[in-house]
């Protein structure tokens, strides 16, 4: 049984860095997730022309960026699966083009699966100040450190919650989710 992100709660005005920063991450991680609640597989499939992006595309994408920046960076594990098999060179956007193959059970699973183990690598950070044990492929001799990772996901997850909100009202008109 994997856990949910919990209920879409805004950060505390007053919490230390760690506490608002994980708190407006969380936020973020729940409001995508009920952007898509209740939507069937032809919703999450469907795009808002002229982008071919879709709901589906959104949680499988971000699942994928949370393996890479927690797993693969900050923690330096290999890719978990699906990850480790796929062949980026033949589809860079391998995340979002098969999510049309998965059904919003799958989807919705990869997502909180992920998002658990993110929170399993950041439980064994004792600081937001240490840096990455493994390596971005492009950041040549660049660590980065927890925070900037943290910060990066919250930028991750806010530009794809306005993506959801266009996309969700497109599929049922739901709105102010």
């Amino acid at each position: 049984m994997t856990a949910t992100p919990g209920p879409r709660t805004k950060a505390p005005h007053d919490g230390d860095e760690r506490t608002s920063v994980t708190a407006f991450l969380d936020y973020f991680r729940a409001t995508l997730l009920a952007q898509c609640d209740g939507v069937d597989a032809t919703g999450l499939a469907r795009p808002l022309a002229p982008s071919t992006m879709t709901l589906g595309g959104l949680l499988k994408h971000l699942a994928y960026v949370e393996d890479f920046w927690f797993g693969i960076v900050l923690a330096g594990r290999p890719p978990a699966p699906p990850w480790d098999t796929v062949d980026w060179k033949a589809d860079g956007d391998w995340d979002w083009h098969s999510a049309v193959d998965d059904s919003p059970e799958e989807l919705r699973a990869l997502l909180l699966a992920t998002i658990e183990r993110s929170r399993e690598v950041m439980a064994a950070v004792d600081s937001l100040d240490q840096r990455a044990a493994g390596q971005h492929p492009g950041a040549r001799d660049r660590t980065f450190t927890a925070r900037w990772i943290m910060l990066h996901m919250i930028e991750e997850y806010a530009r794809h919650c306005g993506h959801a909100d266009l996309l969700r009202e497109n599929v049922d008109g739901a709105t102010g989710i």
